[in-house]
């Protein structure tokens, strides 16, 4: 029913333009048949875009760009994810220094996680945005050290992820558990349908 995230073919009906193996994941989830063409584009911030615009212009960014990639008339799926603290974006982090740094940060605090969500079919092109605050508990450093020994803070936004041995840092989350993850679901279907890109509801059998 779905792709499994296979490489770019014209037998699909989205291009996923992400190498995300957790967008690649939700896509799965929610039954959607799709290929992956990866979107490199230039992701620094634009001086006086405020973080909203930022995430938004990136992930319409990311979709139009895998639009133009298309092999057949798919339309392409653009993504992208910060975790903001202190009005500061906290991206992947460097090295172990770096994510101590923002996990001290966000250590026994609340911060925002910002995921926005972008389809382009060519003629028309729509981004919407999902904001979730999650409370985190204390985190000792030591408990820093060793889970940056588990090599999952790598290559993560705020150097940490939920659905991963990260989850025992969080307290709470309000707002969308998939949203924080990389892709938020609603916001992802609601878009789906508006371009009518079908999902496993329909599907034939």
């Amino acid at each position: 029913m779905s792709s499994k995230g296979s490489n770019h073919d014209e037998g699909f009906d989205l291009i996923l333009a992400s190498a995300s193996p957790r967008r690649v994941d939700i896509l799965n989830q929610i039954g959607v048949r799709f290929s992956v063409a990866p979107a490199d584009i230039d992701e620094s911030q634009l001086i006086n875009e405020s973080s909203a615009e930022f995430v938004c212009r990136l992930a319409s960014q990311k979709a139009k760009t895998g639009y133009n990639s298309r092999i057949g008339n798919q339309s392409a799926l653009g993504a992208d994810t910060i975790v903001l603290c202190d009005e500061q974006i906290f991206g992947k982090p460097k090295d172990y220094s770096d994510s101590k740094r923002m996990l001290s940060q966000l250590s026994g605090r609340a911060h925002k996680v910002i995921s926005a969500v972008a389809i382009n079919n060519g003629v028309e092109s729509a981004v919407l945005m999902s904001e979730t605050v999650v409370i985190f508990r204390t985190i000792s450093e030591q408990e820093c050290l060793n889970y940056w020994s588990t090599g999952e803070p790598a290559g993560k936004a705020g150097s940490y992820a939920i659905q991963g041995f990260g989850s025992i840092f969080v307290e709470s989350i309000e707002g969308s558990y998939s949203g924080v993850v990389g892709l938020p679901i609603a916001e992802t279907c609601r878009l789906l349908r508006r371009f009518e890109v079908p999902i496993w509801q329909s599907l034939s059998v």
